[in-house]
C-alpha cells in the first residue's frame, strides 16, 4: 500500500506540474524547463541569455530570483493544493554567465497545517552554486487541478 501511495503522489505531483506549466507563460517565456518533480520537489532549469544580462553582462538577480522562484513554486504546490508565497530571501553568490544553463533545485524543509519552508539552491552548469533562496510558503484555498474521479 505504501509504495502504490508513493506512486498516486508522485502521478499527482506530476499532473499538478504538467496543469501549472500549460498556464505559466512567465515561466515559459524565459524558457526554463521542468527538469524533475515530486511531492516536496522540484528541479527547473534555465538557459541565460544575452537578453537576461544586466550592466555588468552577468545574469540579471531578478531572473535568478525568478528561477529559484519558480522551483519553489512547483515544489510547493505539488501536493494539488493551491500555494503561494508567503515570504522569499535569496542569497547571491556567484554571477551566472551568457551561454550556461542554470539550475534551481527546490527541497522541501517543512510543512505543517498551512506552511511550510522550502530551500532552493541554484547552481550553474558545472554545478557551482550561484544562490541560496528560501522560500515561506501558505496554503490558500481550493486544489491546482480536480482531483475528483
Amino acid at each position: 500500500m505504501t509504495e502504490r501511495t508513493s506512486d498516486a503522489a508522485q502521478a499527482l505531483a506530476e499532473a499538478v506540474a504538467d496543469s501549472m506549466w500549460s498556464r505559466d507563460r512567465a515561466t515559459q517565456a524565459l524558457g526554463m524547463r521542468i527538469e524533475a518533480i515530486r511531492p516536496g520537489y522540484a528541479r527547473i532549469s534555465m538557459p541565460v541569455r544575452e537578453d537576461m544580462l544586466n550592466g555588468h553582462r552577468i545574469c540579471h538577480g531578478g531572473l535568478i530570483f525568478t528561477l529559484a522562484d519558480s522551483a519553489f513554486a512547483y515544489a510547493c504546490n505539488s501536493y494539488n493544493k493551491n500555494t503561494v508565497a508567503s515570504a522569499c530571501h535569496i542569497d547571491f553568490l556567484a554571477p551566472g554567465r551568457e551561454g550556461d544553463t542554470l539550475q534551481a533545485e527546490a527541497v522541501e524543509q517543512s510543512a505543517s497545517g498551512r506552511t511550510g519552508v522550502y530551500d532552493v539552491t541554484v547552481r550553474d552548469g558545472e554545478g557551482r552554486t550561484l544562490a541560496l533562496f528560501r522560500g515561506k510558503s501558505y496554503r490558500i484555498s481550493g486544489d491546482v487541478i480536480d482531483n475528483r474521479e
